[in-house]
């Protein structure tokens, strides 16, 4: 437990495990008072030059004093980070605001042995974080000229720096709120890092697998799982040193001589340094084993061990354990429960996997989860003949990710597309931002179920959702990511974007053998909405080579016009049209005109014949048209969506976002726990107005003559509301009123809807000035506990209240997510003119919605915010109504500081 300061309660969500530049993990936490002996020992280990670096002199060891300032902060306005492994201290990091409450000073002191790790850069980010989290907006540091390597901290951070050398001094400046190139800088680094740590499980240059010696109740000539690693691993043809490791006794085929390795008793013995360790022990086991591991200096860990799922609430904090022993040791970890990884590129040739053969080399990069699924993936992936460059099954996921498998497969040479089967995701935020990226250069497929977020599979430790059914959907589509349910169009769209180049539009030639056939096709495209440019089914038998001839004469004649942007070819079985030369043609017309031609061969009942199987020569190929034509669509879409200009992430003027977070520091103080606390009209309507927003103003009443003074008031006409959720938008059920002109018709009216709602309870009353006429629209925003900021868009009404007609994104929102979300409603027609009716002022729309998301995406103290109706007309619009409630926040998954997911 970390001893508590004098004054400040210890920040536990500040802490943090993070990848350095090499790949490698330390943790990172509050300093606390207990630590006064680390820093000490730190302090002394540090060499005469870093110590005048930091102190402008030099001393050889810490005072007293000095020694309990600097471990007692009150982590407010004096702030420390520590970055450790193990129990040394690698780097300490503190702030100390200034007389001016907005600025505070800074310094850094890094280990001389672990300087160029990048530590400064990641402690800086935590820092400013909870300095931004504490009120302070900008940092200011003094330097001596020679420390080159923290000045290159503070340039290459992605702030503005500004310097001022005096006295032999430099003296820094810079604001501390995130911008768009000091996220990018974040980003960047927090790729680099990952992807390094990645890269070094997969191309470890020594891998050792541990296993348990068997006892003498298993049956002779068995072989256990860490033999059958080693046989897999030597028989893919492993480049790097392998060694075994078999704890206990050791006999039959453990101990018989087969492999030509030594198997040593313990990693201790092993004659050289271990990059991978492939743990394969008694559950019990594993912990001692992944401890042995970190001593030995292991870089990385895979755990083919199960059991910490089926164990319970004990066997999730076993698992948790071993991630914190793991990470504090420098390590990543990969499972429990992993099916094992493989990697083709030449050079490596690794198979650690329980998969017994290496795949074969291909450019499809495949992760899943539990060891049941990617044992059916990489099944599917076989079958297809889909070339694989690189497969890692998470198990459990517990540290290792989807995230960081797309990190390394951006940079990664080897890997042209990239699928994924996810049964849990814990990161959604910083999900949707890596695929967002990845998926400019490279197809990203995702297969998961309709309830992945809803429940979690057994020993997936992370958030559920409470955002609205078709969100996490919409945050896949909104990041470009091809969504599909299954493993099977899993691998139907991955030998599509492997074997075909991308389309260049949604026009599509349907070829075939059969009219009947090609109909099918057609009608199928059509209802995937793309376009059938033409329909060729008169293709006349005649010699093999005759057949073919014709075949790739239409082809080529069809697919080189600019109108057409891809094929589907349909082939009933035909004598004169035998399979594989057939698959040559369409693949040489595919690669000759540089447009996708899907290949679908129905009614083959050979089943000698393996029609899928003929990918393998590069040709997308499928026994069903259905197949073809889906797996079509989806890379069409992912093709639009790629070609469309995303635009900028827009920041309307108008926004005092510092003003806000001031307004809710003062209205949180009286929130408790985990309440939703609802502001009242004027408080709401405040706050919003920060941000340019305009709620127009209600004005309750108790009496007529209230009523007539409020309406003299705001001006005539007046709309007469009651004041109930649901009332106060039915004009049937006579909850509102319009165009009351006159006091007197103000009186008559209130006495009417009185006796109309009487049946229904008694309610409260407000009047409103009349809003221009126009389209009712509701907006909303929610904090989720697992996708941060959603925002809903529908038109009110039936279309969202019994339809569920809803649109969602997830900020930080695009220009183009912005226009994306307002437009697809299937309501959303109406915003274009309807049935006579003008068109919406979009443009005043979207200027709501990117106003809203911003606001939602800087503060989740707003837990929700809705407005509803709005009213959207030719020239503006005007927000009617505004519920805004507010909660102590969840901590984000995803913001602006590198951390891996606890």
């Amino acid at each position: 437990m970390v001893e508590q300061p004098a004054h400040g309660v210890y920040p536990e969500h500040w802490e943090a495990d993070v990848v350095l530049r090499d790949g490698g993990t330390a943790h990172l936490r509050p300093i606390s008072p207990g630590d006064a002996d680390a820093v000490q020992a730190f302090h002394r280990a540090q060499s005469q030059n870093s110590i005048y670096l930091r102190f402008f002199t030099y001393k050889s060891q810490l005072s007293d004093k000095e020694l309990l300032r600097f471990t007692n902060v009150d982590y407010r306005d004096r702030v420390a980070f520590v970055i450790t492994m193990g129990r040394a201290i690698l780097g300490i990091g503190r702030y100390d605001r200034l007389e001016d409450p907005l600025e505070a000073e800074v310094a850094f002191n890094i280990a001389d042995r672990h300087q160029g790790r990048g530590l400064g850069s990641i402690l800086l980010e935590h820092l400013a974080a909870a300095a931004w989290e504490n009120g302070i907006r900008r940092f200011s540091a003094e330097i001596l000229p020679e420390n080159g390597k923290m000045l290159a901290v503070f340039s290459e951070a992605g702030y503005e720096v500004h310097r001022h050398f005096d006295s032999g001094v430099i003296s820094l400046g810079f604001d501390i709120d995130p911008t768009e190139k000091s996220r990018s800088v974040m980003e960047s680094r927090e790729h680099r890092a990952e992807a390094r740590s990645v890269a070094a499980l997969l191309a470890p240059a020594s891998v050792a697998v541990i296993g348990s010696g068997r006892s003498a109740a298993e049956p002779a000539g068995g072989r256990s799982e860490a033999s059958r690693l080693v046989e897999h691993i030597l028989a893919g043809g492993y480049s790097g040193e392998l060694f075994l490791v078999i704890s206990g006794p050791a006999t039959g085929a453990d101990a018989d001589g087969t492999y030509p390795i030594t198997a040593y008793r313990s990693l201790s013995e092993v004659p050289g340094p271990v990059d991978l360790a492939v743990i394969a022990v008694d559950y019990a086991d594993v912990p001692a084993v992944v401890a042995e591991c970190g001593a030995a200096g292991v870089k990385g860990v895979l755990v083919i061990t199960g059991g910490f799922a089926d164990d319970g609430e004990h066997g999730l904090a076993r698992q948790r354990s071993l991630v914190r022993q793991a990470r504090a040791n420098g390590m990543r970890l990969i499972g429990p429960a992993s099916l094992g990884l493989a990697n083709t590129r030449s050079d490596v040739l690794l198979n650690a996997s329980l998969a017994p053969h290496l795949p074969a080399a291909g450019g499809l990069g495949l992760f899943s989860q539990s060891a049941a699924l990617g044992v059916s993936l990489h099944a599917a992936a076989v079958r297809r003949r889909l070339g694989l460059s690189s497969m890692l099954s998470a198990g459990n996921r517990a540290d290792v990710s989807g995230n960081d498998l797309m990190q390394f497969w951006e940079d990664d040479g080897q890997t042209s597309a990239c699928a994924l089967y996810l049964e849990s995701i814990g990161n959604p935020r910083k999900f949707s931002r890596i695929a967002r990226r990845l998926s400019r250069s490279k197809p990203v497929i995702v297969a998961k179920s309709d309830v992945m977020g809803l429940r979690l599979p057994p020993g997936h430790a992370v958030r559920t959702t409470a955002a609205p059914a078709g969100a996490l959907d919409a945050m896949l589509r909104q990041a470009g990511v091809l969504r599909v349910g299954t493993i099977e169009e899993l691998v139907d769209v991955a030998q599509l974007v492997l074997g075909a180049p991308l389309p260049a539009g949604g026009s599509v030639l349907v070829l075939s053998n059969s009219l009947a056939l090609a109909s099918v096709v057609a009608d199928s495209l059509e209802s995937h909405g793309m376009v059938v440019q033409d329909i060729v089914a008169d293709l006349r038998p005649g010699a093999q080579d005759q057949a073919a001839a014709g075949l790739r004469e239409r082809l080529l004649e069809s697919l080189g016009r600019e109108s057409v942007h891809a094929a589907v070819v349909a082939l009933l079985p035909d004598p004169e049209l035998p399979l594989e030369p057939v698959a040559a043609v369409l693949h040489e017309c595919s690669q000759r005109t540089g447009k996708p031609v899907a290949a679908a061969f129905p009614g083959i009942l050979d089943a000698s014949i393996a029609v899928d199987g003929l990918s393998g020569a590069g040709l997308p190929c499928y026994s069903s048209p259905g197949s073809a034509v889906a797996a079509l669509a989806a890379v069409v879409r992912y093709a639009q969506w790629r070609q469309r200009e995303q635009g900028d992430f827009p920041h309307p003027a108008g926004i005092d976002s510092d003003a806000v977070s001031r307004r809710l520091e003062i209205l949180l103080q009286s929130v408790r726990g985990d309440a939703l606390v609802r502001l009242g009209p004027d408080e709401a309507a405040g706050l919003l107005k920060l941000y340019g927003i305009t709620v127009l103003e209600s004005a309750p009443f108790t009496t007529a003559e209230e009523a007539v003074a409020e309406a003299d008031r705001l001006g005539w006409p007046v709309a007469l509301k009651t004041t109930d959720a649901t009332l106060r938008h039915r004009l049937d059920l006579g909850g509102v009123q319009l165009n009351i002109d006159d006091a007197g018709s103000l009186r008559r009216n209130i006495a009417r809807m009185t006796a109309v709602l009487r049946p229904y309870g008694s309610f409260g009353m407000e009047i409103q000035a009349m809003a221009a006429v126009g389209q009712s629209c509701t907006l909303r925003a929610i904090e989720d506990p697992l996708l941060g900021p959603v925002l809903s868009f529908g038109l009110a009404g039936d279309a969202v209240n019994l339809l569920d007609d809803w649109a969602h994104r997830v900020p930080p929102l695009t220009q183009a997510d912005v226009a994306d979300l307002v437009r697809s409603p299937r309501a959303a027609r109406k915003l274009f003119g309807y049935q006579g009716l003008p068109a919406v002022d979009l443009a005043a729309l979207e200027d709501l919605v990117a106003r809203l998301a911003v606001l939602k995406d800087e503060h989740p103290e707003i837990a929700l915010v809705e407005f509803n109706p709005v009213l959207a007309g030719p020239a503006g619009l005007t927000v009617l109504a505004a519920d805004v409630r507010i909660a102590n926040p969840a901590q984000r998954t995803d913001s602006a500081r590198r951390a891996l997911l606890s």
